[in-house]
Protein backbone atom coordinates (compact mmCIF):
# COMPACT_ATOMS: atom_id res chain seq x y z
CA UNK A 1 0.00 0.00 0.00
CA UNK A 2 1.27 3.45 -0.92
CA UNK A 3 1.91 5.92 1.85
CA UNK A 4 -0.16 9.07 2.06
CA UNK A 5 2.05 12.11 2.56
CA UNK A 6 0.37 15.28 3.77
CA UNK A 7 2.41 18.48 3.77
CA UNK A 8 0.83 21.25 5.84
CA UNK A 9 1.68 24.67 4.45
CA UNK A 10 0.81 28.32 4.95
CA UNK A 11 0.49 31.09 2.40
CA UNK A 12 3.74 33.03 2.31
CA UNK A 13 3.28 36.79 2.34
CA UNK A 14 6.93 37.80 2.88
CA UNK A 15 9.19 37.77 -0.18
CA UNK A 16 12.83 38.45 -0.97
CA UNK A 17 16.12 37.18 0.45
CA UNK A 18 15.77 39.03 3.74
CA UNK A 19 12.27 37.65 4.31
CA UNK A 20 13.45 34.12 3.49
CA UNK A 21 16.27 34.40 6.03
CA UNK A 22 13.76 35.47 8.69
CA UNK A 23 11.53 32.51 7.85
CA UNK A 24 14.42 30.08 8.21
CA UNK A 25 15.32 31.54 11.60
CA UNK A 26 11.72 30.84 12.62
CA UNK A 27 12.06 27.20 11.56
CA UNK A 28 10.16 27.59 8.28
CA UNK A 29 11.13 26.71 4.71
CA UNK A 30 10.13 29.08 1.90
CA UNK A 31 8.54 27.16 -0.96
CA UNK A 32 6.42 27.58 -4.07
CA UNK A 33 3.71 25.47 -5.66
CA UNK A 34 3.04 25.97 -9.37
CA UNK A 35 1.56 24.31 -12.46
CA UNK A 36 -1.87 22.87 -13.11
CA UNK A 37 -4.66 25.34 -13.73
CA UNK A 38 -3.64 27.84 -11.05
CA UNK A 39 -0.87 30.39 -10.87
CA UNK A 40 2.30 30.08 -8.76
CA UNK A 41 1.62 30.32 -5.02
CA UNK A 42 4.42 31.16 -2.54
CA UNK A 43 4.03 29.03 0.59
CA UNK A 44 6.00 28.11 3.71
CA UNK A 45 6.28 24.80 5.57
CA UNK A 46 7.71 23.61 8.88
CA UNK A 47 11.37 22.67 8.50
CA UNK A 48 11.16 19.94 11.14
CA UNK A 49 8.11 18.33 9.56
CA UNK A 50 9.66 18.52 6.10
CA UNK A 51 12.87 16.84 7.30
CA UNK A 52 10.82 13.94 8.68
CA UNK A 53 9.26 13.45 5.25
CA UNK A 54 12.60 13.69 3.46
CA UNK A 55 13.98 10.71 5.42
CA UNK A 56 11.47 8.48 3.60
CA UNK A 57 12.52 7.53 0.06
CA UNK A 58 8.95 7.30 -1.25
CA UNK A 59 8.40 11.01 -0.53
CA UNK A 60 10.56 11.94 -3.53
CA UNK A 61 8.48 9.94 -6.05
CA UNK A 62 5.00 10.17 -4.60
CA UNK A 63 1.88 12.22 -5.20
CA UNK A 64 1.78 14.55 -2.19
CA UNK A 65 -1.24 16.18 -0.58
CA UNK A 66 -0.42 19.84 0.04
CA UNK A 67 -2.74 21.40 2.61
CA UNK A 68 -2.57 25.17 2.08
CA UNK A 69 -4.76 27.01 4.59
CA UNK A 70 -7.34 24.21 4.59
CA UNK A 71 -7.36 23.67 0.81
CA UNK A 72 -5.72 20.44 -0.41
CA UNK A 73 -3.89 20.22 -3.73
CA UNK A 74 -2.06 17.27 -5.31
CA UNK A 75 1.56 17.89 -6.19
CA UNK A 76 4.96 16.28 -6.62
CA UNK A 77 8.35 17.39 -5.34
CA UNK A 78 10.31 18.90 -8.23
CA UNK A 79 13.31 20.54 -6.58
CA UNK A 80 15.05 21.04 -3.25
CA UNK A 81 17.71 23.62 -2.50
CA UNK A 82 19.81 22.35 0.41
CA UNK A 83 22.43 24.21 2.43
CA UNK A 84 25.93 23.21 1.19
CA UNK A 85 27.16 22.39 4.72
CA UNK A 86 24.34 22.20 7.24
CA UNK A 87 21.52 19.67 7.14
CA UNK A 88 19.04 22.33 6.17
CA UNK A 89 16.58 22.85 3.33
CA UNK A 90 16.74 26.37 1.94
CA UNK A 91 13.86 26.23 -0.57
CA UNK A 92 11.40 23.74 -2.06
CA UNK A 93 9.56 23.59 -5.40
CA UNK A 94 6.29 21.68 -5.76
CA UNK A 95 4.43 21.06 -9.02
CA UNK A 96 0.67 20.55 -9.10
CA UNK A 97 -0.58 17.47 -10.92
CA UNK A 98 -3.81 16.90 -12.82
CA UNK A 99 -5.42 13.47 -12.92
CA UNK A 100 -5.68 13.42 -16.73
CA UNK A 101 -2.30 14.97 -17.60
CA UNK A 102 0.90 12.95 -18.01
CA UNK A 103 3.77 13.86 -15.73
CA UNK A 104 7.47 13.04 -15.71
CA UNK A 105 9.25 12.05 -12.51
CA UNK A 106 12.53 10.52 -11.38
CA UNK A 107 11.87 7.13 -9.75
CA UNK A 108 14.48 5.14 -7.76
CA UNK A 109 15.65 1.67 -8.78
CA UNK A 110 15.63 -1.12 -6.21
CA UNK A 111 18.15 -3.85 -7.02
CA UNK A 112 17.71 -7.41 -5.75
CA UNK A 113 19.37 -10.81 -6.27
CA UNK A 114 22.88 -9.48 -6.80
CA UNK A 115 24.35 -11.81 -4.18
CA UNK A 116 23.02 -14.92 -5.94
CA UNK A 117 23.69 -13.85 -9.53
CA UNK A 118 25.75 -16.58 -11.31
CA UNK A 119 28.25 -13.98 -12.46
CA UNK A 120 28.91 -13.08 -8.82
CA UNK A 121 28.43 -16.37 -6.98
CA UNK A 122 30.21 -18.59 -9.55
CA UNK A 123 32.09 -16.20 -11.84
CA UNK A 124 33.68 -14.11 -9.09
CA UNK A 125 32.38 -10.86 -10.53
CA UNK A 126 31.08 -7.74 -8.81
CA UNK A 127 27.89 -5.77 -9.42
CA UNK A 128 28.43 -2.37 -11.05
CA UNK A 129 25.50 0.06 -10.83
CA UNK A 130 25.35 2.60 -13.66
CA UNK A 131 22.20 4.49 -12.66
CA UNK A 132 20.21 4.63 -9.43
CA UNK A 133 17.01 6.22 -10.77
CA UNK A 134 15.15 6.62 -14.05
CA UNK A 135 12.73 9.20 -15.44
CA UNK A 136 9.25 7.84 -16.08
CA UNK A 137 6.20 9.26 -17.81
CA UNK A 138 2.68 8.32 -16.71
CA UNK A 139 -0.56 9.60 -15.26
CA UNK A 140 -0.43 10.56 -11.57
CA UNK A 141 -2.45 7.48 -10.53
CA UNK A 142 0.12 5.17 -12.15
CA UNK A 143 3.26 6.75 -10.67
CA UNK A 144 5.39 3.99 -9.09
CA UNK A 145 7.34 4.60 -5.88
CA UNK A 146 10.24 2.54 -7.27
CA UNK A 147 11.13 0.06 -10.02
CA UNK A 148 12.59 -3.30 -9.05
CA UNK A 149 15.57 -4.73 -10.95
CA UNK A 150 16.19 -8.48 -10.60
CA UNK A 151 19.88 -9.46 -10.94
CA UNK A 152 19.49 -13.10 -9.90
CA UNK A 153 20.12 -14.49 -13.42
CA UNK A 154 22.90 -12.11 -14.46
CA UNK A 155 26.02 -13.88 -15.78
CA UNK A 156 29.58 -12.54 -15.84
CA UNK A 157 30.01 -9.67 -18.33
CA UNK A 158 26.26 -9.33 -18.80
CA UNK A 159 24.24 -6.15 -18.29
CA UNK A 160 20.63 -5.10 -17.88
CA UNK A 161 19.48 -2.21 -20.08
CA UNK A 162 16.53 0.16 -19.77
CA UNK A 163 14.54 -1.83 -22.32
CA UNK A 164 14.82 -4.92 -20.10
CA UNK A 165 13.26 -3.33 -17.01
CA UNK A 166 9.85 -4.58 -15.93
CA UNK A 167 7.56 -1.54 -15.73
CA UNK A 168 4.10 -1.19 -14.22
CA UNK A 169 1.20 -0.89 -16.64
CA UNK A 170 0.87 2.46 -18.43
CA UNK A 171 4.35 3.61 -17.35
CA UNK A 172 7.07 4.39 -19.91
CA UNK A 173 10.72 5.44 -19.73
CA UNK A 174 11.60 8.86 -21.11
CA UNK A 175 15.09 7.80 -22.24
CA UNK A 176 13.67 5.06 -24.47
CA UNK A 177 11.54 7.65 -26.26
CA UNK A 178 14.87 9.09 -27.42
CA UNK A 179 16.20 5.59 -28.28
CA UNK A 180 18.78 5.85 -25.52
CA UNK A 181 18.83 2.29 -24.21
CA UNK A 182 21.58 2.74 -21.63
CA UNK A 183 22.96 0.07 -19.31
CA UNK A 184 21.48 0.13 -15.82
CA UNK A 185 23.63 -2.47 -14.06
CA UNK A 186 26.29 -5.03 -15.02
CA UNK A 187 28.46 -7.78 -13.58
CA UNK A 188 32.21 -7.62 -14.28
CA UNK A 189 35.40 -9.04 -12.85
CA UNK A 190 37.01 -6.74 -10.26
CA UNK A 191 39.34 -4.19 -11.87
CA UNK A 192 42.43 -5.57 -10.08
CA UNK A 193 41.82 -9.06 -11.49
CA UNK A 194 41.41 -7.70 -15.02
CA UNK A 195 44.66 -5.72 -14.75
CA UNK A 196 46.61 -8.76 -13.55
CA UNK A 197 45.29 -10.91 -16.40
CA UNK A 198 46.16 -8.22 -18.94
CA UNK A 199 49.74 -7.70 -17.66
CA UNK A 200 52.46 -9.03 -20.09
CA UNK A 201 54.36 -12.16 -19.03
CA UNK A 202 57.88 -11.62 -17.67
CA UNK A 203 60.77 -12.69 -19.94
CA UNK A 204 63.90 -14.51 -18.80
CA UNK A 205 66.26 -12.95 -21.37
CA UNK A 206 69.54 -11.45 -20.15
CA UNK A 207 69.53 -7.75 -19.44
CA UNK A 208 71.66 -5.87 -22.03
CA UNK A 209 74.82 -4.31 -20.69
CA UNK A 210 73.47 -0.83 -21.54
CA UNK A 211 70.48 -1.47 -19.30
CA UNK A 212 72.51 -2.71 -16.36
CA UNK A 213 72.85 -0.71 -13.19
CA UNK A 214 76.25 0.95 -12.61
CA UNK A 215 77.21 -1.61 -9.96
CA UNK A 216 76.32 -4.49 -12.32
CA UNK A 217 78.31 -2.90 -15.14
CA UNK A 218 81.37 -2.59 -12.88
CA UNK A 219 81.13 -6.27 -11.99
CA UNK A 220 81.00 -7.17 -15.70
CA UNK A 221 84.11 -5.07 -16.39
CA UNK A 222 86.02 -6.71 -13.52
CA UNK A 223 85.12 -10.12 -14.87
CA UNK A 224 86.52 -9.25 -18.29
CA UNK A 225 89.83 -8.06 -16.71
CA UNK A 226 90.21 -11.33 -14.85
CA UNK A 227 89.75 -13.29 -18.11
CA UNK A 228 92.60 -11.30 -19.77
CA UNK A 229 94.96 -12.00 -16.86
CA UNK A 230 94.29 -15.70 -17.22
Amino acid sequence: MKENFVVVAEVRTMHGKGASRRLRREGKVPAIIYGGKAGPQPIQVSHNELMKHLKIEAFYSHILSIDVAGTTEQAVLKDLHRHPVREEVMHMDLQRVLADVLLRMQVPLHFKGGDIAPGVKVGGGVVEHHVSQVEVECLPKDLPEFIEVDLSKLELNEAIHLSQLTLPADVSLVELKHENDISVVAVHLPRAVVEVEAAPAETSAEVPATAQKPADAAKTGDAKKDDKKK
